[in-house]
């Protein structure tokens, strides 16, 4: 997709590349309710892409990233999972990302662009998880598919700082014990990235 999107988008598409780091607070959302599930901070750092077209501001972002993420999980709570010294826990997903985002950037602002320029962004998300914290209580499954939507807003034509939500529409995890019963991960997200 992003080879035919370069190629129609001709000599006149914009491509830039560099580095990004970021902060998620995540939660697991379970498919029934049976203990606490809270929210916890986790981290993110990789590459991040974008492509746009000159004059109209739209474009696309997409990225590499590794991704720690995941939430406090009360196993303890419920004898079916402390019967067998499974305690609550902060459970967390080691994961590499692939975001792919249409893009629109506001661009024709009467030079004002040059320095601050706002943008939205949304799209899917894949996310291959390839390990989990310590828990006997849950495995996980290998790929996640999810959406991710947001705003922000580029520096300078360079630095570029923005904020969204993330929900995984395909399931992370599930418990060992319990059939049908497993978890989705969602929750806020805050980039940095500087393009070059």
């Amino acid at each position: 997709m992003i080879v035919c999107l370069a190629v129609a988008f001709g000599a006149s598409a914009k491509f830039r590349v560099g580095p990004t780091v970021g902060a998620n607070f995540d939660t697991f959302r379970w498919s029934q309710k049976l203990f606490t599930s809270d929210m916890r901070p986790g981290f993110s750092a990789g590459l991040q892409c974008e492509l746009m077209i000159p004059g109209i501001g739209f474009g696309i972002d997409f990225g590499l990233k590794y991704a720690n993420r995941g939430g406090y999980c009360g196993f303890g709570e419920q004898f079916v999972w402390s019967s067998d010294n499974v305690s609550s826990t902060n459970l967390r997903l080691h994961t590499i990302q692939v975001p792919l985002n249409l893009r629109f950037k506001w661009t024709r602002m009467d030079g004002f662009e040059n320095y601050l320029a706002p943008f939205v962004f949304g799209g899917p998300q894949f996310n291959f998880n390839v390990a989990n914290s310590k828990c006997a209580a849950v495995k996980r499954n290998a790929v996640a598919v999810g959406l991710e939507v947001g705003l922000g807003v580029e520096i300078f034509k360079r630095f570029q700082l923005s904020g969204g939500y993330v929900w995984d529409m395909t399931d992370d995890i599930k418990t060992r014990k319990l059939d049908e019963f497993n978890a989705t991960i969602r929750g806020w997200i805050v980039d940095f990235a500087v393009l070059f």
